[in-house]
């Protein structure tokens, strides 16, 4: 048998090491699925934890601090890897040294505290106060719902054909519904698609979002301001939104979607097309608004001023608290501006 090189990082792949290390065995493998992670990142994650001991020749067990930063000094100098890849590669070391910590295998974790840095750049979004959010939901109903049948018969506004009238009034109503959940809850859009008409508790004014592979499950309150709708919405609009779905399993969502202009009836599930329009009317109804990541960006901004770290944690879904941390820039600029605001001096 081929002699073992000395125990320092760098060399030739190792078989023998590799097979000892045992990285593959399927319970790591269960270990991260159990964390909800996609199977393509488990792919990736073995893949990289397969190429680090390679590359080091020891056994995890002897695996230090240095071990991890030569490593990651080796892609970016000798390999020309790019910060985000060599975080990717950090994470995949973490999760892998995280297992053997919680199954006794090793004494410590040698990729804490290492961090990548320069991998993002942090984008600081113009911060909404919770009173410019409420105003923007309520404006969208005064302009595009209250004086619907007005608007349809006013040519100079657009004008709305007489055969789309029905679609085009349903869609509206559904999408302010689902806007209130976006301004008084801060959810991803993606998570509107996701909520089935029982996890609505309307005698608790409650509402639970589901977990999903970046995300905690959490239930949220609702505001007074939207459950008298939200009631009107899964009573009476609803129900005809129903009438247009091909598959009728699709009853047990709360937000359905309509069928393309030239169609009765839609078999499709995905909401994500309906975004564009409402982004559309609330652009112009307010200039300084992009997009939905900016109104979550407000809610969870407001979130950490109002409730703390941890609480915005929750809230918002983050499965780690470094996610949440990344709102505290807004939330320091946006304190920043209330000190102009109102500073005597």
């Amino acid at each position: 048998m081929t002699p073992i090189q000395k125990n320092t990082c760098g060399g030739s792949p190792l078989g023998r090491i590799q097979k000892e290390n045992g990285y593959l065995k399927q319970e790591f493998i269960s270990y991260l699925q159990r964390k909800n992670l996609a199977q393509s990142s488990i792919t990736h994650y073995t893949d990289y934890i397969n190429k680090f001991f390679s590359y080091c020749e020891k056994e995890a067990i002897q695996v230090e601090k240095k071990d991890i930063l030569k490593y990651l000094h080796y892609l970016q100098n000798k390999k020309n890897h790019e910060n985000i890849t060599r975080k990717n590669r950090l994470i995949a070391l973490n999760h892998y040294f995280t297992f053997l910590l919680k199954n006794g295998k090793v004494a410590n974790n040698p990729t804490t505290l290492i961090k990548i840095r320069g991998t993002h750049k942090r984008h600081l979004y113009r911060i909404y106060t919770p009173e410019e959010l409420e105003q923007l939901y309520d404006n969208y109903y005064h302009h595009f719902l209250r004086n619907y049948d007005t608007l349809c018969y006013a040519p100079s506004r657009g004008g709305i054909p007489a055969n789309q009238r029905e679609q085009t009034l349903l869609s509206r109503q559904r999408n302010y519904a689902m806007l209130g959940l976006l301004v008084y809850q801060g959810l991803h859009t993606n998570e509107l698609q996701k909520i089935q008409l029982n996890d609505v508790d309307l005698n608790k004014a409650q509402i639970h979002i589901k977990g999903g592979q970046k995300s905690n499950e959490r239930t949220l309150s609702l505001n007074a301001s939207q459950i008298g709708f939200l009631i009107r919405y899964i009573e009476n609009i609803r129900p005809k939104l129903l009438t247009y779905q091909e598959n009728q399993s699709d009853g047990q969502y709360l937000f359905l979607p309509l069928p393309e202009a030239s169609k009765e009836k839609t078999d499709s599930r995905k909401l994500m097309h309906t975004f564009k329009p409402l982004t559309k009317h609330i652009k112009t109804l307010d200039k300084h608004f992009l997009n939905f990541k900016q109104v979550r960006a407000s809610v969870i901004t407001h979130w950490l001023k109002t409730y703390g770290l941890r609480k915005a944690q929750y809230m918002a879904g983050h499965r780690y608290i470094s996610s949440t941390e990344n709102y505290l820039p807004n939330e320091i600029e946006s304190l920043s501006d209330d000190i102009t605001k109102y500073s005597p001096f």
